[in-house]
């Protein structure tokens, strides 16, 4: 006996076919969600001016290493100073 002998049987296979199709429509639906999510949140962003982790930590890490660089900029002229001093003492 075929599924189309017993009564009802195709009304299952019908149903069947239509959430299958519900569930395909239902996964795009939620990519399609998703994508407009993200490119809202990016506008959000970009209309806030928020800074993006990325060029944050690019500029932190360029102020440290200028940090870095004037403190060792100050040694050398305190030290060039004091020599200075130094000279003129002796004369």
């Amino acid at each position: 006996m075929q599924s189309g002998d017993r009564p009802g049987g195709r009304l299952f296979e019908d149903l069947s076919k239509l959430a299958g199709g519900a569930l395909g429509a239902a996964g795009g639906l939620k990519a399609d969600i998703e994508a407009m999510a993200r490119t809202q949140a990016a506008k959000l962003i970009d209309d806030l001016e928020l800074v993006r982790r990325e060029d944050f930590d690019a500029v932190r890490a360029m102020a440290a290493k200028a940090r870095a660089e004037q403190e060792a900029m100050a040694a050398r002229l305190e030290a060039l100073e004091a020599r200075l001093a130094a000279l003129e003492a002796k004369d």
